[in-house]
């Protein structure tokens, strides 16, 4: 199952020979036996590269939980409870992955050097169990489930433009007004359309349709265009608190903006006691909790 795993991980043969010390030949057989013994091909692997059958996928999931289980009984069983150690598995969303948790968790790597990590940075939801994730940082509200969760923060849904196109196009005091703008759309912030809370005196939200000049599937690039005068943008607050204190863009629209969204630390239930998690936990919430602040004070616009 670790060869399995690993090879996955590292993406090639030749790869999960080099992170277990062994040849690719050796990692070949172990996954033929592998495969033999649970009587289905796991893997389609070319002299290029390997990708999960439908079975290999299901089972790549269980196997995961499996070895993550068994780590944490060999720590249990040698008295490991007080010594961080081992590989800590943790996701978030790109953008905060890179400029919030990504320095955090560097830091604490040098404080614990007998833990390493894996950071995955995706745009969509995960399943922390199935793929064998620790700890995931959460921007949205957690439905009810067994993960223990540290809120960190908040942030907002904020339309904004550079003050340079603002001043050259008609102003924009109501979410309807957008209509007469150039909208650059992020492809899951709504490619076509916008949705604000109810107008003050009613209970029906209100919907904008438009029809984009630019659909981005990257932020960085949403918020570039922003910045460059090209248009009217939305985007998470934490995206351009930086755009924004510097006055590259400014934020418009505030009072017809969404209750902000919470910002989690969440992982699954009973994993808090393995060392490696629970000091990561204990390490990154006030870290977090302080970016987060300083993100909420530089997105104020």
């Amino acid at each position: 199952m670790k060869v399995f795993v690993t090879t996955l991980d590292e993406g090639s043969l030749a790869g999960a020979g080099r992170r277990l010390g062994r040849s690719p030949a050796a990692v070949s057989r172990a996954l033929a036996l592998l495969e033999a013994h649970v009587g289905v091909q796991l893997l389609h692997r070319t002299t290029r590269s390997i990708r999960l059958s439908e079975a290999g996928e299901r089972y790549a999931a269980a196997c995961r939980r499996v070895l993550t289980d068994l780590e944490e009984a060999d720590m249990l069983a040698a008295g490991e409870r007080s010594a961080p150690r081992g590989t800590l598995t943790i996701t978030a969303p790109v953008v905060s992955g890179e400029d919030v948790l990504r320095p955090v968790l560097d830091a604490f790597l040098d404080a614990f050097p007998a833990v390493a990590a894996r950071l995955y940075l995706l745009d969509r939801p995960v399943n922390l169990v199935d793929e064998g994730i620790d700890v995931a940082l959460r921007i949205a509200h957690l439905p009810d489930s067994s993960m223990v969760a540290v809120r960190v923060g908040e942030v907002r849904r904020i339309v904004t433009a550079s003050p340079r196109y603002l001043a050259a196009h008609p102003r924009v005091d109501e979410p309807a007004d957008l209509a007469k703008h150039r909208i650059i759309a992020m492809t899951h912030f709504g490619p076509d359309s916008w949705s604000f809370p109810p107008a003050s005196g009613s209970s029906v939200s209100r919907n904008v349709p438009f029809t984009p000049r630019f659909v981005v599937n990257s932020v960085r690039a949403a918020v570039a265009s922003a910045v460059d005068g090209h248009g009217v943008t939305r985007l998470f607050s934490y995206h351009v608190a930086e755009e924004v204190r510097r006055g590259r863009l400014a934020v418009i629209l505030t009072q017809a903006e969404h209750a902000p969204l919470p910002v989690h630390l969440i992982t699954p239930e009973g994993r808090l006691s393995a060392p490696k998690v629970r000091a990561f936990v204990d390490y990154a919430v006030p870290r977090l909790r302080a970016v987060f602040a300083r993100l909420k004070t530089d997105a104020a616009g």
